[in-house]
């Protein structure tokens, strides 16, 4: 996992058509506030499970936290996760977050991401750098299990950083669908 306190990753991607806004989003023009980067997909079994949770976090946070979403996985492999699928996904659950296309697969990599769903939340330290301070599940719900889609974890991360306090920094990594890389630009982690 990422470690805790490292710099976010620079980056200047496209926008999914249909999600959010139009463009290109780079990081250095982001407002001074938390981010929150979801790597997210379309056809993830375990991603569709949380859905409606993230639509909940969006209308949570969405004033105070920049929400990003972020498809990282290949369309050579995985066309099924192209950009008309991820508007269709993005209006289906009524999310206004802008849904990023990361098809060089960059971000991901820098952020060393295994899976679909994955967590980023970064903030402003002292010098106003965007640093990581939470990496890892929603919460313990899984397609299957019993236990409830409340966003437990996450939100307790972003509950303490908008109150000015560190997330506990005992995180559980995220369980899901892996990161469907370029065919032969799998990255060391994932060998």
């Amino acid at each position: 996992m990422l470690p805790l306190a490292s710099a976010m990753p620079a980056f200047a991607l496209p926008v999914a058509a249909g999600t959010g806004s139009d463009g290109l989003i780079k990081s250095s023009q982001l407002p001074q506030r938390p981010v929150l980067l979801m790597l997210l997909c379309s056809h993830c079994p375990f991603v569709k499970h949380i859905e409606a949770e993230l639509t909940r976090l969006e209308q949570d946070y969405g004033q105070q936290v920049s929400l990003l979403g972020v498809a990282s996985n290949s369309w050579i492999t995985h066309p099924q996760d192209g950009a008309d699928a991820l508007a269709n996904q993005a209006r289906r659950n009524h999310w206004h977050f802008p849904y990023l296309l990361d098809q060089k697969q960059t971000l991901a990599k820098a952020l060393q991401a295994a899976c679909t769903p994955e967590f980023y939340l970064f903030a402003p330290d002292r010098k106003g750098i965007e640093t990581l301070r939470y990496r890892g599940q929603l919460d313990a719900s899984r397609p299957g299990n019993d236990r409830a889609l409340d966003g437990h974890d996450l939100r307790a991360a972003l509950d303490a950083v908008l109150k000015g306090n560190a997330p506990n920094p005992e995180q559980h990594p995220s369980l899901g669908c892996n990161i469907k890389w370029h065919p032969g630009e799998e990255p060391q982690w994932f060998r």
